[in-house]
C-alpha cells in the first residue's frame, strides 16, 4: 500500500502497519492510533445485528463519517479510517461508492473537507481506507469542531489548535518529504525538464543555466530535495511517478464520437506516447508509474498534435493560427496540475473534442479563489513548491498571472473567454472554446493605436459591448472581476486613450443625464466593423433586450438613450419603449408619457 508518496509519508506507513497488524488477527483496539481508525459501516445491520446487504450510497455512513474525518482533518498531521471492520475484528466489509462518499462528506462538511476513499481487499473482504491531511482551518461538522486526542475525538481546544498551526505555519504537503530520494529518479523525466528549460528559458539565463545543471544539482536548485537527501513530494511526483495515472488525455473529433487518441493507451508503456521527434531519451521502461513531467510532455504533445491550424488570409498574406492558442493550453494542463488535489486517486482529465479543450482536475477551489474573480484574485496556490518548481522549468507562471493570459490569448483570437467552473465532487473545470479566429476581431486588434499588448481589461470590455451593446462601471465590474472604483477610471481612460484612425472606439451613451454614472457603447465606426458579430442585436428582439437591460440596471431610459443604443431613430426608439411599457416590462415616469425630461422605468418584478 505504501507507494512512496503520499500524505504525509507517515500516515502512509501507519496505515500499512495497521493493515498488517489486522491480517495478522490482532484485534482493532490493539492496533488503532491516534492517526488511524478502525469502524464498520453504520446502518449495516439490523436489529438483532445481523451484517445487511452492501449498498453503493448510505446517508447514515455519510453523516457519521463526515462527522469523524473532519475531526481527523483537524488532528495536526491528518488521519485515516478503515472503514469495514468491526469492533471485534470481523470483516463486515462495505460496499459504499468511493466517489459517492468523497463528495458527501464534502457535502456535509459546509463543502470545506476533500477526503481521499480508496478500496482494497482484506482477507477477502472489500474495505475502504478514508483519509485526509491536516486541514488549513477548523472542519465544522453539524456546527462542532472536534480533533483527536489518543484515540477519541473530543471538541476542539481552538487555542491548542492555533498554537499547533502557527508552529507549523507556512505547511505545504509538496514540500513534504516523500520516501523517494535522489537514486530514484527517472532520467526521462531530468531530460524533459532540460528541454523545457531550454526551450522556454532561451534568453532570460536562469532557465538555460539550470539545464545545464547535473541531475542532483537540477533538482536541488528546484528545491525538491531535503537535507537528508530525500526528493518532496512534488519532487516525487514530478520526477518518480505518480501512484496512480495523473493526466488522461482522450481525442474526439466530434462530440459523443469515439476517441481517435488516448494518453496513455490502454495496454501501452508511457514511452509509446511519445514520437521519436520529441527525442532519444524516452524511457523504454514496460511497467510501473510514470513521472508526472513524462505525463505531462506526452500530453502536451497529443495536445499540439491535435490542435488545428487554420488559414487566416491577410490580403495577399496567409497566416497559419491555431484553433486553440498553445500557451493557454499549456496553462491549462499546469493548473489542472498545481493546483488540483493529490490526495485524490482521480487523474486530471484532459478531454479534446473538437476545437474544445476541457481540463477537470479533482479538488475544489482553495484560498478564497473563485470563477468570479479567479483572474484577479492573488495567487493561492494549493502546492506551493510544486508551484514553484512548474514555474522554474517554464512550465508555468511564477507571478499568478497564468489566467490572466490564458484568458488574453483567447481573446486576442476573438474567441470566448475561458470558462471557470467547480463542479460535483468536488472538481474544478476549465473549458476553452477555440476555433477559427474571427477575422473581423483580428483586423480590430491589428488597428488599435497604440495596440494594447495584454490590455487584457480592454479585451474584456469591448467583449461585453459586443454582447451586451453597452457597459457602466458596475455592469462592467463583474466582467474585469475588479471593484465599481477601479473599474470607473478605467472606462473614462478607454474613451480618452484607446483609438482607431484617430478616433475612439468607444462613446458615451447620449441622453445620460448629468450626474448619471459614465455608460459606454462602441464607437460608430465599430459598430459598422463588427457589423456581422452585432446582426443579433440589430433585430428587434436584440434592441428590445439591449433596452431593457440598461433600463433594469440603470434605473431608467428615455427615447434619446434607447435610440443611441439601438441605433435608430428617435421616433423609432419611442414607439419601441411604448410598446415594451404596453408589454408590461416598463412604465413611463407620468402617466401622459410626454415632456421634456420624460423617461421610462423598469418594472420590478416581484
Amino acid at each position: 500500500m505504501s507507494t512512496g508518496f503520499g500524505a504525509p509519508a507517515a500516515l502512509d506507513d501507519q496505515i500499512q502497519l495497521v493493515l498488517d497488524l489486522l491480517e495478522q488477527g490482532r484485534a482493532p483496539a490493539e492496533v488503532e492510533t491516534t492517526h488511524v481508525d478502525i469502524k464498520e459501516e453504520p446502518g449495516r445491520r439490523d436489529r438483532r445485528g445481523k451484517p445487511l446487504p452492501a449498498n453503493r450510497e448510505n446517508e447514515e455512513a455519510a453523516g457519521y463519517l463526515a462527522g469523524e474525518m473532519a475531526c481527523m482533518a483537524n488532528t495536526p498531521g491528518g488521519g485515516a479510517i478503515v472503514l469495514g471492520v468491526s469492533d471485534d475484528g470481523a470483516r463486515i466489509g462495505t460496499g459504499l461508492d468511493p466517489e459517492w462518499l468523497r463528495h458527501r462528506i464534502f457535502q456535509l462538511t459546509e463543502r470545506k473537507l476533500t477526503i481521499s476513499a480508496r478500496p482494497l481487499v482484506l482477507d477477502g473482504c472489500r474495505l475502504l481506507v478514508l483519509s485526509t491531511p491536516e486541514a488549513w482551518e477548523p472542519i465544522p461538522h453539524k456546527g462542532r469542531y472536534r480533533w483527536r486526542l489518543n484515540d477519541n475525538c473530543v471538541d476542539l481546544d481552538f487555542t491548542s489548535w492555533n498554537d499547533r498551526r502557527l508552529h507549523r505555519s507556512g505547511f505545504d504537503w509538496s514540500a513534504q518529504p516523500s520516501s523517494h530520494s535522489l537514486a530514484d529518479v527517472d532520467q526521462t523525466a531530468v531530460e524533459i525538464a532540460r528541454r523545457y528549460m531550454r526551450e522556454d528559458g532561451a534568453g532570460s539565463g536562469d532557465g538555460s543555466h539550470l539545464a545545464m545543471a547535473t541531475s542532483e544539482d537540477m533538482i536541488r536548485r528546484l528545491n525538491l530535495v531535503d537535507a537528508d537527501g530525500r526528493l518532496t513530494n512534488a519532487g516525487s511526483l514530478l520526477f518518480v511517478g505518480t501512484p496512480e495515472i495523473g493526466i488522461d488525455y482522450v481525442r474526439r473529433e466530434v462530440p459523443g464520437g469515439d476517441s481517435t487518441h488516448r494518453v496513455p493507451r490502454a495496454g501501452r508503456p508511457w514511452s509509446s506516447d511519445f514520437d521519436e521527434s520529441f527525442g532519444p531519451f524516452v524511457s523504454r521502461r514496460e511497467a510501473g508509474s510514470r513521472s508526472l513531467l513524462e505525463q505531462f510532455a506526452a500530453v502536451e504533445q497529443a495536445m499540439d498534435v491535435a490542435n488545428a491550424v487554420v488559414h487566416v488570409p491577410d490580403g495577399f498574406a496567409v497566416h497559419q493560427i491555431d484553433s486553440i492558442p498553445p500557451r493557454a493550453m499549456r496553462e491549462a494542463l499546469v493548473n489542472g496540475i498545481v493546483h488540483r488535489d493529490w490526495n485524490s486517486p482521480q487523474p486530471t482529465t484532459v478531454e479534446h473534442v473538437g476545437s474544445v479543450l476541457t481540463v477537470t482536475s479533482p479538488g475544489g477551489f482553495v484560498g478564497g479563489v473563485a470563477p468570479s474573480n479567479i483572474i484577479t484574485h492573488p495567487a493561492a496556490p494549493r502546492y506551493r513548491s510544486l508551484a514553484e518548481a512548474m514555474a522554474a522549468m517554464r512550465l508555468g507562471e511564477r507571478e499568478g498571472i497564468g489566467v490572466d493570459r490564458m484568458t488574453a490569448d483567447m481573446l486576442s483570437l476573438g474567441h470566448p473567454p475561458p470558462v471557470f467552473s467547480e463542479v460535483d465532487g468536488p472538481y474544478v473545470r476549465v473549458a476553452l472554446i477555440g476555433g477559427e479566429p474571427d477575422q473581423e476581431w483580428l483586423r480590430f486588434i491589428g488597428m488599435l493605436e497604440p495596440y494594447p499588448q495584454g490590455n487584457l481589461d480592454l479585451l474584456l470590455l469591448v467583449y461585453r459591448l459586443l454582447d451586451r451593446g453597452w457597459a457602466d462601471a458596475d455592469s462592467a465590474a463583474p466582467v474585469l472581476q475588479k471593484p465599481v472604483r477601479e473599474t470607473l477610471p478605467m472606462l473614462q481612460r478607454v474613451v480618452v486613450e484607446v483609438q482607431i484612425n484617430e478616433r475612439p472606439i468607444m462613446e458615451r451613451v447620449h441622453g445620460s443625464p448629468d450626474g448619471h454614472p459614465l455608460a459606454l457603447r462602441l464607437s460608430d465606426g465599430l459598430r459598422r466593423h463588427f457589423s456581422r458579430k452585432l446582426k443579433r442585436l440589430a433585430t428587434r428582439t436584440g434592441r428590445e433586450s439591449v433596452m431593457l437591460g440598461y433600463a433594469r440596471v440603470r434605473g431608467r431610459i428615455s427615447s434619446t438613450e434607447a435610440a443611441d443604443l439601438a441605433g435608430v431613430t428617435a421616433s423609432h426608439a419611442a414607439q419601441m419603449l411604448a410598446a415594451l411599457a404596453d408589454a408590461g416590462h416598463l412604465v413611463g415616469s407620468r402617466p401622459n408619457r410626454r415632456g421634456r425630461g420624460f423617461h421610462y422605468l423598469p418594472v420590478r418584478k416581484p
